[in-house]
């Protein structure tokens, strides 16, 4: 308990230091979000308009006191306005979490279908030509842009074989395949090598030797006591691939007009949307905690001896 007490003090640390150097970043950063929100028409304003517009908004007061009066609202759940939306930032950043949040999902998804069998397999058959012909498509995936691999599946799938959309402005089912698919394809290589290093460590421990000459199968060292061996280095690799997902993928969300956070979060930055662009990277600090959080209670719930190591304190 007392462990989780001080994780808890620290997220709430970190997510201060991370709200006023976001907050810093963007009060220092070049231009008039005002001018450009207002003269995003074409159309001449005053300077008197642009005056009363940055009273509106708090713009002409302090530093500190545009920080302080932010950090109160956040506190309370309240982000501000979007300059270019004209709707509270968590209206706007829930809009696109949706979007990011079943992209993620069925990823992860992909992801493991993928990359466990394959890495499993590269593993058991080391050395031979099942492990030869896995490990150099890892290497080509790792050296290939995600980008560009979006652009190659949305070219044949989606305009040459039209069985995918090639934009699509909502979230659907066929429009979630293709995008998916790129960034499954690109973390599964990263995946596949760090399954393939783990069980074969696994395999030259003590107690597989001893397994094998108690007369145990193959299959049954492997599934019954390597694979949960080997479960919790890869637990790791899977929170940080869901922090990041869940972060918004923007190149390809851009590349596939799904409508995302990172694809939301670029069109802030193009305008100059500051609450916005300060949701989004508090939003993204905290899910990166969230998850490394959750990730830390799994390891106690999965592993007896860091499980009894926190009842003793």
């Amino acid at each position: 308990m007392k462990r989780i007490l001080n994780r808890l003090m620290q997220m709430l640390v970190t997510l201060l230091g991370v709200s006023f150097i976001t907050f810093c970043l963007a009060y220092l950063a070049p231009g008039d979000p005002v001018a450009m929100l207002l003269e995003s028409a074409d159309t001449i304003v005053s300077q008197e308009v642009l005056e009363k517009t940055r009273a509106e908004l708090g713009l002409d007061k302090p530093f500190l006191v545009q920080y302080g009066n932010w950090l109160a609202g956040a506190v309370q759940g309240d982000l501000g306005m979007s300059y270019s939306a004209k709707k509270p930032v968590v209206e706007k950043l829930s809009e696109g979490f949706v979007g990011t949040l079943l992209l993620a999902f069925v990823t992860i998804i992909f992801v493991l279908i993928i990359s466990l069998p394959l890495g499993i397999w590269s593993a058991v058959k080391q050395n031979q030509l099942p492990d030869y012909v896995v490990r150099f498509f890892a290497f080509i995936g790792v050296s290939m842009p995600s980008f560009w691999l979006g652009l190659i599946l949305l070219y044949i799938f989606g305009l040459k074989l039209g069985w995918f959309p090639i934009a699509s402005s909502t979230v659907t089912a066929k429009g979630i395949v293709l995008p998916a698919i790129t960034l499954a394809i690109y973390q599964s290589t990263k995946y596949v090598r760090q399954v393939r290093t783990v069980i074969l460590d696994e395999l030259h421990q003590d107690y597989v030797i001893g397994a094998r000459a108690r007369g145990l199968s193959e299959s049954a060292i492997l599934w019954k006591h390597v694979l949960p061996n080997a479960i919790l280095p890869l637990i790791t690799l899977l929170g940080m691939s869901i922090g990041w997902l869940l972060g918004g993928v923007a190149v390809i969300e851009i590349v596939f007009s799904w409508p995302g956070i990172g694809n939301m979060a670029v069109r802030a930055i193009m305008m100059r949307d500051y609450p916005l662009i300060e949701g989004f990277v508090l939003w993204i600090a905290v899910a990166y905690m969230l998850i490394n959080f959750l990730v830390d209670l799994s390891y106690a719930w999965l592993d007896p001896k860091l499980r009894r190591g926190e009842q003793s304190d």
